[in-house]
């Protein structure tokens, strides 16, 4: 290979790391906000006194953010299958086309259900549950 076309492959990888990157700030952003207003449902709830009612609007953000997340979390993996392949071809296609990896990579149901993912939002719920309750 020679060296344009090594310096061209080297600057496809980072653009494709580039991208797994903001897929994981975008999930880490996520997990942040569904925190943030499951807490402010709860808080805002309790504070004024409203029936427990006014807490189960809280699922909605989370069932959104986990669906999203688990979305984020399908295009991050379908990137690093296109950076396994980039790193391995000889230089002739700059393409972030993900769809040939596609049957490789699990549904995003499936990442929705991944253990990381269903930990942190089935927590979630179990604290609006335990809140609804208390």
């Amino acid at each position: 290979m020679s060296g344009g076309w090594k310096r061209m492959n080297e600057k496809h990888l980072e653009f494709i790391q580039g991208v797994i990157n903001r897929m994981g700030n975008n999930s880490f952003t996520l997990k942040g906000l569904a925190v943030t207003l499951v807490t402010a449902i709860i808080g805002i709830s309790w504070a004024s006194g409203t029936p427990p009612r006014i807490i189960y609007l809280a699922i909605l953000p989370v069932v959104t953010f986990w669906t999203l997340d688990a979305y984020y979390l399908r295009q991050e993996r379908l990137f690093r299958e296109l950076y396994k392949a980039a790193a391995k071809a000889k230089g002739e296609s700059f393409s972030l086309d993900v769809t040939p990896y596609q049957k490789n990579v699990e549904s995003w149901w499936r990442g929705m259900l991944s253990c990381t993912l269903f930990l942190f939002y089935g927590t979630l719920i179990a604290a609006i549950i335990i809140a609804i309750l208390w």
